[in-house]
């Protein structure tokens, strides 16, 4: 029978013809609620594997370190391992030893002069000639070969590389050993050296160890592409040398009394030099002028003709490195008793250049 035909159902006819009009809504709710709990429950499981992943990143490269960008979003960082293949343990060294779960075994220690350290219960153990991580490994095998720790665990932390220092002597300010830690370049040692003196010349004599016979000699400018050419890298062991440069010394009554640092000719003459000085002072003696050179005996006195030359009655006189021009003051009367106050003046005289 229809709703037509059942006047008094009327409305309860309408309400059933309506009610599949919801269905396919209901259908389609119940639909997406299921497919958002299925993903939610396979989201679940993978994450667990996502982590053991990421700690396997984590242990297979320890290099890799989380940072943040700048924006504040992380980001994946590598930082390359640090290496010192170059630097090895010598005598003299001071080292660091640390023997983990054994702090009796651990302790400070100095490499002596054969390449061994003492250590308690294994005796001495050389070292000497290895790197730091190998000198761990020597110390773990003697532990397990004498018995003393199954799975012995050693780090060894080089305090001074004074072997593999880097030495600089000669016309530098604070000469000495300096530590080969780190990529050093010539121009590095010589700042850390207080740089050069006012006597230094512009030659700097490197000694690489173990080819002592055959150094390399580094001309140093004022050109700035000689400047990078000349900026060579040193090594541990490297002996530094810088040259003193050739010097003459005009002294007594003049205006600019001092030490004069040649030129790169290293040429020059008695009025070049005397020029270079300002001059005789008023009260100089310029005939009474002497020469002192340094010779395997002292040094030999020997008159010069300033006055004549200042008049252009003689020729000119070369000098030579190491020379002594002294001028008397017209006071002096004994010129010879002034070899004293010359030897013990040119120590403590002024610098100036030739140029």
């Amino acid at each position: 029978m229809g709703c037509a035909s059942a006047p008094r159902g009327l409305e309860s006819c309408k309400d059933m013809q309506r009610i599949p009009d919801f269905l396919p809504p209901l259908l389609k709710l119940v639909v997406v609620l299921g497919i958002v709990g299925l993903l939610q429950v396979a989201l679940a499981q993978d994450s667990p594997v996502q982590n053991d992943t990421h700690q396997s990143d984590v242990t297979t490269e320890p290099s890799r370190i989380a940072t943040q960008a700048p924006d504040g979003s992380p980001e994946q960082k590598t930082t390359p391992l640090a290496t010192s293949s170059a630097l090895v343990i010598g005598p003299g060294d001071d080292v660091e030893i640390t023997v983990y779960s054994a702090p009796d075994l651990s302790g400070h220690a100095r490499v002596n002069s054969d390449g061994n350290i003492s250590m308690p219960l294994i005796d001495y153990v050389r070292i000497a000639g290895l790197s730091s991580s190998e000198a761990e490994a020597t110390i773990e095998a003697r532990l397990r070969e004498n018995s003393i720790i199954n799975d012995p665990h050693v780090s060894v932390y080089v305090k001074e590389y004074n072997s593999s220092a880097i030495s600089v002597a000669g016309e530098v300010n604070k000469p000495g050993f300096y530590s080969a830690l780190g990529p050093h370049r010539l121009f590095d040692i010589l700042q850390l050296a207080g740089g050069l003196s006012e006597r230094a010349s512009g030659s700097v004599t490197i000694s690489h160890e173990g080819n002592e016979e055959h150094p390399a000699t580094v001309e140093l400018t004022k050109n700035p592409a000689e400047m990078v050419r000349s900026n060579v890298e040193l090594h541990p062991g490297d002996t530094v040398f810088v040259a003193r440069a050739p010097m003459v010394y005009i002294l007594g009554e003049v205006i600019k009394p001092g030490g004069y640092i040649l030129n790169a000719t290293g040429a020059v003459t008695l009025l070049q030099l005397v020029a270079a000085a300002g001059g005789p002072t008023h009260v100089a003696a310029v005939g009474r002028a002497r020469l002192l050179r340094r010779t395997p005996n002292g040094l030999q006195e020997s008159p010069l003709p300033l006055k004549d030359l200042l008049r252009g009655k003689t020729a000119d006189i070369p000098v030579l490195p190491e020379d002594i021009v002294f001028v008397p003051s017209s006071r002096m009367k004994d010129v010879v008793a002034a070899t004293t106050v010359i030897a013990t003046t040119t120590a403590s005289a002024a610098i100036y250049h030739i140029y």
